[in-house]
């Protein structure tokens, strides 16, 4: 439960950044807060990845298919 809290608000601060990089974007003349909102959520994302690799190592979260099928 607490990773998918974690993880939920990683991809909404993600997207956060994503739409206040498009707002800077339309805006002329504020290429600094431009690169700083993708800064963020370059490192937003490279910290997401890296909690996902941590939990699948200790156990946290499962990798499943979408057509895994049950052997009998």
């Amino acid at each position: 439960m607490f990773t998918r809290i974690i993880i939920t608000a990683a991809f909404i601060a993600i997207l956060y950044c994503l739409g206040s990089g498009l707002f800077y974007l339309s805006r002329r003349g504020e290429g600094v807060s431009l690169a700083k909102a993708l800064t963020w959520r370059i490192v937003l994302a490279f910290v997401l990845f890296g909690f996902l690799f941590l939990a699948y190592h200790m156990g946290w979260v499962q990798p499943h298919g979408v057509l895994q099928t049950a052997t009998s």
